[in-house]
């Protein structure tokens, strides 16, 4: 599941992870490789620099050799923007990719709310389409694309959709999951998880969002342009 932050990609998690067939979570594994390359100053650095590798190549072998039992699913949760230019994304052939999106502008107005610095490239849009058209150019067709504005209006059509797509069967454990943390959770939820351990499902659809201050609105505006050619392709 390729997804930018605060896209409704941790609830999307935990209804994957309700699933009776759902073998394995994982959580963000490109994260510390993401802050060691960078040197991005991300809150709770040295803890994610300690609870993962730093590096990309043994945690894109991971991922690639997640084990599932027959039948069964490893659920990946991946941020876009971890996949910096310089990873191999030989990796991902052979898994199925999901692209998550979300309206620019709640994103960003989400994540300043909880990281004040924002900017073009924490928010992912343009990374998430590269790695778009990356599956298109190996895969020969257009991977399952689903918008949280959708997911929240209606879940069940939703999800029922994507798991068409991807060839797996709905669970209607999927609509909702107990409350509270996940072992599976990274080492920075207790910062970014707040809302999700407070929920036992997906939230109601949310009101228009609030006007956006000029250097948020241009990040927004930036993004725009990505966010519409993926969801010109989401599911109905």
């Amino acid at each position: 599941m390729w997804s930018g932050p605060r896209n409704l990609s941790t609830a999307m998690m935990r209804s994957f992870g309700n699933r009776a067939d759902t073998a394995g979570l994982i959580d963000e594994p490109f994260y510390a490789a993401y802050l060691a390359t960078t040197g991005l100053d991300h809150p709770m650095r040295d803890a994610i620099l300690a609870s993962q590798s730093r590096d990309w190549a043994e945690v894109a072998r991971e991922c690639a050799e997640a084990p599932a039992p027959p039948g069964g699913i490893v659920y990946q949760k991946h941020m876009t923007h971890h996949m910096l230019p310089e990873i191999d994304l030989g990796w991902m052939d052979g898994l199925a990719h999901v692209f998550l999106i979300r309206d620019p502008s709640r994103v960003v107005a989400s994540y300043a709310a909880k990281r004040e610095a924002a900017t073009l490239e924490d928010i992912g849009f343009l990374q998430q389409l590269r790695l778009f058209d990356h599956v298109i150019e190996r895969s020969g067709t257009v991977p399952p694309v689903i918008d949280a504005e959708d997911i929240r209006a209606d879940p069940e059509t939703s999800l029922r959709a994507l798991c068409a797509a991807i060839g797996i069967p709905f669970d209607r454990r999927m609509l909702a999951w107990p409350a509270g943390p996940r072992p599976e959770d990274g080492i920075w939820a207790a910062h970014w998880y707040a809302s999700v351990n407070a929920s036992t499902g997906f939230a109601p659809p949310e009101p228009p969002p609030a006007e956006l201050p000029p250097a948020l609105r241009a990040i927004a505006d930036a993004a725009r342009p990505a966010y519409e050619r993926m969801r010109a392709h989401r599911l109905a």
